[in-house]
């Protein structure tokens, strides 16, 4: 495999542009070679398989939402710090629409390939594991289930603001999470 670290990001970000625009199927070497603007076959080079590109694309996107470590300090042990680390993972993510919406369609495809599914769960559960962690450890309100629940609420909050955000009609996203945060600690 060829290895230019920032040709590579160039081939990974093509390829969540891809991913985000025309869904899986519409992600091939050369749908992300045009998009990255780079000779066919380059795309190729960087990756052994498909499955190799969608868990390198699914590494990238989580790169670009996890917190800064100055992002993770515990001021207080309060419902209030969970809301604003929420708060700030909400951001993260909406400041990353395309990323976010390349991940659902990392998420749908790997229903349908075994392998992507075991790659996938296997990092998307580690991370899990690592907030969980986190969590814990600071001696945030909630405990582990309200980690759990919280991550599938703000999941769903966050599939509803980026992909049919009037669904949601007028309601204010800061007061939902704090709703959601409250109800969860």
């Amino acid at each position: 495999m060829t290895r230019n670290p920032e040709r590579r990001a160039a081939l990974l970000d093509a390829a969540i542009e891809v991913l985000a625009g025309d869904g899986a199927r519409g992600l091939t070497f050369r749908a992300v070679d045009q998009r990255a603007g780079t000779p066919v076959g380059t795309a190729s080079n960087y990756f052994a398989s498909r499955e190799d590109l969608l868990m390198g694309v699914c590494r990238r996107i989580t790169a670009h939402v996890l917190p800064e470590a100055a992002d993770l300090v515990v001021h207080e042990r309060t419902t209030d710090q969970v809301v604003e680390f929420v708060r700030g993972i909400v951001r993260r993510v909406s400041a990353n629409r395309t990323g976010h919406l390349a991940m659902l369609e990392l998420r749908l495809e790997a229903t349908r390939r075994p392998e992507l599914m075991a790659d996938l769960t296997a990092a998307l559960r580690a991370q899990f594991e690592a907030n969980v962690a986190f969590h814990v450890d600071a001696g945030l309100p909630g405990g582990r289930d309200g980690v759990v629940v919280l991550q599938l609420a703000v999941t769903g909050l966050l599939l509803e603001h980026l992909t049919l955000p009037g669904v949601l009609g007028d309601h204010d996203l800061d007061a939902l999470i704090t709703t959601i945060v409250g109800r969860v600690t």
